[in-house]
C-alpha cells in the first residue's frame, strides 16, 4: 500500500487527510465524551448532554462528509433517523443515518460513498447506515412499521434538504400508513412488547427502554401525536386536551429521570446497556444522592423511585392510548351505552362519571366506581376522561373522608365481593386510590427489596398474595393447592384472609419489626370498618404470624413431637391454624414463583396435619415417644415379613439404630431400607438407595439413603457430588449406626426445584459416583468446578452464624446464613471434619442469593458442644472460609 501511495502523490494526499480526520474525529469524540461524563457527574441536565452529544455528531459528522463528498452532495442528503433524529443521544447510542439519494447519483458517487462508510466504521462509533432512493424507502416502509417510525423522526444534518422534504411528503399518511393503521400496529407492538418483559412495571432488573413505563411508552405517545396530529412534540397535545399540564411536567420529569439513569448505565459500562442489572443498580444510586438510612438501603431508595415513575409513566401511557383509541379506532362508532346509577354509565363497556363534577360532588363515588366494576362482568374498564378525573380528585380522600361510614361500607363491600376484588384492588392502587384510603399502603408503593428471593415490590407482592388466596376458591385450583382449597372452602370470613393479606407486609420500610408494626395496623384498620375484637384480632394475629408456619416447616426438625406441639401451642386451634395455612401457601407463591416447589407444599403439609391431629387429641396429651417409634416398627416389620424377610435378621439390623432414625424415619422408608441393607448384609460396599420413577415419589423431593462404613468424609462427599451434578440437598438427615456404619438420608433437588426421579441416566451417574467416591474412605472432592450464576455474584453478604444448645436433645444447633454458591455445603462438612463434629440432622433453605442453613451437631461422643472456644473456633472458620471464597468470586 505505501508503493502505491508513493507512485500516486494524489492519493497519498487524500489518504493522509482521510487519516488526520480520522485521529481529529476520534480525538474530539474521546475529549467530549469525557466532558460530557464529568458534566454529568456534577449534576448537569441530563437533557443538555444528550442533545450536546447530538450536536457533536452533527458537526463531526458534516465536517466528514464534505471531505469524502467535496460539493457537499448537492444530489445527496445525509439524514439523522431513530433516536439520533430525535436528537436523543446518549454516550454509546447507535448513530442510525440514512444517506438519500436518486440511483443514478449513488453509481456516480459509489467510490466515494464506499470511502464515507468505511470512515464511519474506522471511527469505532456504533454506526447503522442505509444508502438509499426515496423510493426504496417509501417500499421499505410501506412494508415495515418500525422502518416508518424512524423516518418520521428523521432530520437532514447536510446536503440536499430537499430531498428530505420529498421522502416526508412520500411517506406521510395520507400516502401510506394512515393513522388509523399506524396507531392500530403500534399499540400491538407495544403489548407485545410489555408481555416480552412479564406485562409489568416492577422487574427486578428492568430495561430502562423496553419495560412496561419505560421510554419506549413515552416514545410511543410522541409518535402517535406525530403521527395523527402532525405535532412534532408531546407538549403539544396539552393544547388539544390530551394531556393536562400536570400530566405533561409527570411526563417530562419521568423520562429526566429514566435518561438519566440510562446515561449512568452508558457511563459506568463504556458500551450501550439499557438493562438496570443488580451491579449495575449498586454502582449508579451514588448519581442520585441516596444513601443508606436504618430503613431501607441506598439502592433500595432509588429503586423505589425509579419504580414509582415507571408506574406513574404507565399509567399515562394507558391515558393516552386509550384517549387516542378513542379518537382514531373508534371516533365513528356506534355506541352503546347504559346507565348504572345517577353517577355513573357504561359507554362501549368502559364505565365512565355521569359528568365532570360527580367526585368533587360525591367524593364516595372514587371507591363506588370499583364496586360497581366489581359486580358488572362486561365492564372492561375505566374510560380514560373518567381515569383523569380519579387522579385529579383523589386528593379528596382524606381523614373524614375515611372515616366515613359510607366509604367504610363501599370499601369492605368491594372487599366482600365474589368476583374481582384483586382486579379491582389493582385498578385502585394503580389510580392512586388505594394508598390514599389506606395511607400505610401508599408508602409500599414501589418498595423494592434488594435480593433475588422478592422478585416483586412489596405492593406488587402484596396483591399477587391476595390474589392468590382468592385463586384457591377457584376450582381449576384444587389439584395444584388440594388443602388450601379445602380450608378455604369451609372458611366462612373470607374477608378476614384477605385483609391478612392486605395488611400481612405493609409495615415493610419503616425500620423495626414489620410483623408488629402491620398487626397494629391491621387491628385498628378492623375495628374501624366495624369487625368485632374476635375478628379484628384474628387478623392482627395473622399479620403478625404471617411467617411462622414457613420457618417453622423449613427450619424444625417435624418429625419431633415437641416441634409440632410448640407449633399447635401458638396457633391455639383449628380456625387459626386453616387461616394461616391458606396465608402460608399464598405468601410463598406470591414472593417468588421459583420458591414453590413440591417439597415446600410437603413441608407445609405435614407440618399442617401434625398440627391439627395435635390440636384435636389436645394438646394436653403429650405423645409418647417410645410408643410412636414401636408403632413404626410394626408397620415396618409387617411390610417386610410379607417379602419375606426373617425377623431376626431385621432385629438384628434395627438393634444398630438408634432411636431417632425410628422417629424420623416414616415405616414404609425404614421398610425399604431395611430390605436393602438385609439383601447385601455380608458386603462392605456402601449401599447407595435412590427413589426411581416406579418407587414413590418422596414429599416431592429425590431422596438419596446411604449406607455406608464409617466414613469421616461422608457428608463433605456426598456434598460435593450432589452439588457437582447439579443437584441441592434440601433436607438431611444422618445417623451412626452401633456397627460404625452410617445411615444416611439425602432429599435432593435440582436447579429447577424439582425431583430427578424421571431421569434414570442421571439417577445411574448419581449414584455410581456417590458408590466410587464413598468407597475410598479417606476419599474428599477438593473442589467445585462449577460456576457461580452472575446474579449471585454481585451479592456481597457476609456469614453470619450462631451456636445455641438443646440439652434435651443432647445436640447442639448451629445457624449459618451466607451467600449461596456453589460448593457451600462441602466446605461447611470439610469444617466438620477438621473439629471432629458429627452431623446428625441439617435443614438447608434458599432463599434467593442467600441461604439460611440448620445444622445440628455433636462432638464424637455425640453431646453437645459446650465449650465455648471450641464453638468460637468452628464459626470464626466457617466465616472465614465462606467469606474468603465469596471474596474470590466476587473478582472473578
Amino acid at each position: 500500500m505505501s508503493d502505491y501511495l508513493a507512485a500516486h502523490p494524489d492519493w497519498q494526499q487524500t489518504f493522509d487527510e482521510t487519516k488526520a480526520l480520522l485521529d481529529a474525529f476520534k480525538k474530539t469524540l474521546d475529549e467530549e465524551t469525557q466532558a460530557l461524563y464529568r458534566d454529568f457527574e456534577n449534576d448537569v441536565d441530563v437533557e443538555t448532554l444528550i442533545r450536546r452529544r447530538s450536536g457533536l455528531m452533527d458537526a463531526l459528522l458534516c465536517r466528514s462528509f464534505r471531505h469524502f463528498f467535496s460539493h457537499a452532495g448537492e444530489d445527496l442528503c445525509l439524514i439523522a433517523v431513530g433516536g439520533y433524529g430525535r436528537r436523543e443521544l446518549l454516550p454509546y447510542s447507535d448513530i442510525d443515518v440514512l444517506i438519500l439519494c436518486d440511483e443514478a447519483t449513488r453509481e456516480q458517487e459509489k467510490e466515494a460513498l464506499e470511502q464515507f462508510i468505511t470512515f464511519l466504521w474506522d471511527t469505532n462509533l456504533d454506526i447503522g447506515h442505509s444508502v438509499r432512493s426515496i423510493d426504496e424507502c417509501v417500499s421499505q416502509a410501506e412494508a415495515d412499521i418500525t422502518t416508518v417510525t424512524n423516518l418520521m423522526e428523521s432530520r437532514p444534518i447536510i446536503g440536499n434538504g430537499n430531498l428530505h422534504n420529498t421522502l416526508m411528503e412520500q411517506i406521510g399518511p395520507d400516502k401510506i400508513w394512515p393513522s388509523k393503521d399506524f396507531f392500530r400496529a403500534k399499540w400491538d407492538e407495544q403489548l407485545a412488547r410489555h408481555k416480552r418483559f412479564h406485562n409489568t412495571e416492577y422487574n427486578l432488573e428492568p430495561n430502562i427502554k423496553s419495560c412496561q413505563g419505560g421510554l419506549r411508552d413515552i416514545q410511543m405517545i410522541g409518535w402517535i401525536a406525530k403521527r395523527h396530529f402532525g405535532v412534532d412534540n408531546i407538549e403539544a397535545l396539552v393544547n388539544r386536551g390530551f394531556l393536562t399540564a400536570e400530566e405533561y411536567e409527570i411526563m417530562i420529569n419521568g423520562q429526566s429521570f429514566l435518561l438519566k439513569i440510562r446515561f449512568a448505565l452508558h457511563m459506568i459500562n463504556q458500551r450501550e446497556e439499557d438493562r438496570l442489572l443488580f451491579e449495575h443498580q449498586t454502582r449508579i444510586f451514588h448519581f442520585f444522592g441516596y444513601q443508606d438510612n436504618n430503613k431501607n438501603l441506598a439502592v433500595e431508595q432509588m429503586m423505589k423511585q425509579y419504580y414509582r415513575w415507571a408506574l406513574a409513566l404507565s399509567e399515562l401511557n394507558d391515558l393516552i392510548m386509550q384517549l387516542f383509541d378513542e379518537t382514531i379506532l373508534r371516533a365513528c362508532e356506534a355506541e352503546e351505552v347504559m346507565e348504572l346509577n345517577p353517577r355513573f354509565r357504561v359507554r362501549n363497556k368502559h364505565i365512565e362519571a355521569a359528568n365532570d363534577k360527580i367526585f368533587q360532588q360525591y367524593p364516595y363515588a372514587l371507591l363506588e366506581i370499583f364496586v360497581l366494576m366489581a359486580r358488572h362482568e362486561n365492564i372492561v374498564g375505566v374510560r380514560a376522561a373518567t381515569i383523569r378525573q380519579l387522579r385529579e380528585n383523589r386528593h379528596l380522600i382524606d381523614d373524614e373522608f375515611r372515616d366515613d361510614p359510607k366509604n367504610k361500607q363501599l370499601f369492605i363491600e368491594l372487599l366482600r365481593s365474589p368476583d374481582y376484588v384483586t382486579t379491582q384492588l389493582k385498578l385502585m392502587k394503580r389510580y392512586g386510590i388505594l394508598g390514599k384510603y389506606i395511607p400505610a399502603f401508599g408508602e409500599i408503593v414501589g418498595q423494592a427489596q434488594h435480593d433475588l428471593f422478592h422478585i416483586y415490590t412489596v405492593d406488587a407482592h402484596t396483591l399477587q398474595v391476595l390474589k392468590n388466596a382468592r385463586r384457591f376458591t377457584y376450582e381449576d385450583m384444587r389439584d395444584q393447592f388440594p388443602i388450601a382449597s379445602q380450608v378455604m372452602k369451609r372458611m366462612e370470613k373470607k374477608d378476614l384472609l384477605y385483609l391478612a393479606c392486605l395488611f400481612h407486609d405493609i409495615g415493610k420500610g419503616r425500620g423495626g419489626n414489620h410483623s408488629i408494626l402491620g398487626a397494629k395496623d391491621a387491628f385498628e384498620f378492623c375495628r374501624k370498618h366495624g369487625y368485632n375484637y374476635r375478628d379484628s384480632n384474628l387478623v392482627s394475629w395473622l399479620v403478625k404470624q404471617h411467617l411462622l408456619m414457613s420457618y417453622t416447616s423449613q427450619k424444625k426438625d417435624l418429625s419431633d413431637p415437641d416441634v409440632i406441639r410448640d407449633f399447635a401451642l401458638t396457633v391455639g386451634d383449628i380456625q387459626h391454624l386453616d387461616y394461616l395455612f391458606a396465608l402460608t401457601v399464598a405468601d410463598i407463591n406470591g414472593t417468588n414463583p421459583k420458591l414453590w416447589n413440591a417439597w415446600r407444599a410437603s413441608l407445609l403439609r405435614q407440618l399442617y396435619y401434625e398440627a391439627k391431629l395435635a390440636l384435636r387429641r389436645g394438646l394436653e396429651n403429650i405423645v409418647d415417644k417410645h410408643e410412636l417409634i414401636e408403632e413404626k416398627q410394626q408397620n415396618a416389620m409387617a411390610r417386610l415379613e410379607e417379602h419375606g424377610l426373617e425377623k431376626g435378621i431385621v432385629e438384628l439390623i434395627w438393634s444398630n439404630a438408634g432411636d431417632d432414625y425410628f422417629l424420623r424415619e416414616s415405616a414404609n422408608d425404614i421398610a425399604w431400607q431395611t430390605e436393602a441393607i438385609a439383601r447385601q448384609i455380608d458386603n462392605n460396599e456402601p449401599l447407595i438407595l435412590i427413589r426411581t420413577s416406579s418407587d414413590m415419589i418422596f414429599n416431592g423431593a429425590t431422596q438419596i439413603f446411604i449406607h455406608a462404613k464409617g466414613n469421616t468424609h461422608a457428608f463433605a462427599t456426598v456434598a460435593a457430588v450432589l452439588d457437582q451434578q447439579q443437584l441441592s440437598i434440601v433436607d438431611a438427615r444422618i445417623y451412626s449406626s452401633k456397627s460404625g456404619y452410617t445411615l444416611d438420608t439425602f432429599m435432593v433437588l435440582d436447579s429447577n426445584g424439582e425431583p430427578i426421579n424421571h431421569d434414570d441416566s442421571r439417577i445411574k451417574k448419581v449414584h455410581d459416583t456417590l458408590k466410587q467416591q464413598l468407597g475410598d474412605r479417606e476419599a474428599m472432592i477438593s473442589s467445585i468446578n462449577r460456576r457461580t450464576p452472575r446474579q449471585l455474584r454481585f451479592f456481597n453478604i457476609q456469614t453470619i452464624t450462631s451456636i445455641t444448645h438443646d440439652m434435651q436433645k443432647q445436640h447442639s444447633v448451629l445457624e449459618v446464613v451466607t451467600a449461596d454458591r456453589p460448593g457451600l455445603l462441602a466446605i461447611i462438612g470439610r469444617i466438620f471434619v477438621e473439629f471432629d463434629i458429627e452431623l446428625i440432622n441439617a435443614k438447608i433453605a434458599t432463599l434467593g442469593e442467600r441461604v439460611e442453613d440448620i445444622f445440628f451437631i455433636t462432638d464424637k461422643n455425640h453431646r453437645p458442644i459446650l465449650d465455648q472456644d471450641l464453638c468460637n473456633r468452628i464459626q470464626q472458620a466457617i466465616r472465614e472460609r465462606l467469606d474468603q471464597q465469596v471474596a474470590q468470586t466476587s473478582k472473578t
